[in-house]
């Protein structure tokens, strides 16, 4: 795949990176996500990735809000002189500087490409139903010289049930996929015990909470934190929940294609 050379170019934002996410890309990041951001606009020729093409719009629902799902360990992840990172956050993962991700309904490769870039020590697989779109993901792979990405074509509900990917992963990201309990049965059963499912979501109400937690507590984990916030520059809601694995999750799921968005979790007589 040949990135095209005259794609408008992204804003760099130096001080909302820091101000919101107290991180910013080196030069060779901001690179990347220009040349992303180009792969993304060739790519729309043939398929339907996204519609968010403006620079500043893309910038900050694609590159921005994928990486907002992760601050927790940008915003406190302190290097030290042996280059070694030591994590303060709480939601700390054993050996997190070489975090084992999978992003769950990838699509164009948000939010999994975006954050293989801003943290090239961790592994990230991107999974998606669509054979077209990890086609065209595998090229943009090759063009960006990203070598910490995998590629999966799959439903959700059988990798979740594979002797390979079950409870393998420390963190899954799953981004504007389907409800938040689907989510969290599409995610949960990735986990190790002890990682941790980003769920992104828009507003969020007390009642959707309610229904996660139920959700949540039937798959083996813990509603950790609601982060509610705006977007720094459409001001528009967002919500980011953090899921804690806790324990093994019942074999029973995922269940069977279709089922979990079907039938959401919790289930009532």
């Amino acid at each position: 795949m040949t990135l095209p050379a005259d794609a408008p170019h992204l804003p760099n934002c130096p001080d909302r990176w820091l101000s919101t996410l107290s991180w910013q890309p080196d030069a060779h990041q901001q690179s990347q996500f220009q040349q992303l951001y180009a792969g993304i606009l060739e790519g729309n020729r043939q398929l339907n990735l996204t519609r968010i093409t403006d620079p500043i719009d893309f910038w900050e629902k694609h590159l921005w809000d994928s990486l907002r799902g992760i601050q927790p360990w940008l915003q406190n992840a302190d290097r030290v002189e042996d280059g070694s990172i030591i994590q303060n956050s709480k939601f700390k993962i054993q050996n997190s500087s070489h975090l084992s991700v999978i992003d769950i309904g990838t699509g164009a490769g948000f939010p999994g490409l975006p954050v293989a870039i801003a943290q090239p020590t961790w592994t990230v697989t991107v999974l998606d139903s669509t054979r077209k779109k990890i086609e065209f993901l595998k090229h943009l792979l090759a063009a960006l010289k990203l070598s910490n990405v995998q590629t999966l074509v799959e439903r959700a509900e059988p990798v979740g049930q594979s002797l390979t990917y079950r409870e393998t992963f420390d963190l899954a990201l799953i981004r504007a996929v389907a409800t938040a309990p689907v989510c969290a049965e599409y995610a949960l059963p990735l986990l190790k015990i002890g990682g941790v499912a980003v769920l992104y979501r828009g507003q969020w109400t007390p009642e959707e909470n309610a229904q996660l937690n139920q959700a949540v507590g039937l798959l083996g984990g813990t509603v950790e934190q609601v982060d509610q916030f705006v977007t720094p520059i459409s001001h528009s809601d967002r919500t980011c929940l953090y899921l804690r694995k806790v324990a093994a999750t019942p074999p029973t799921y995922p269940r069977a294609i279709g089922i979990p968005s079907q039938k959401p979790l919790p289930i009532h007589p």
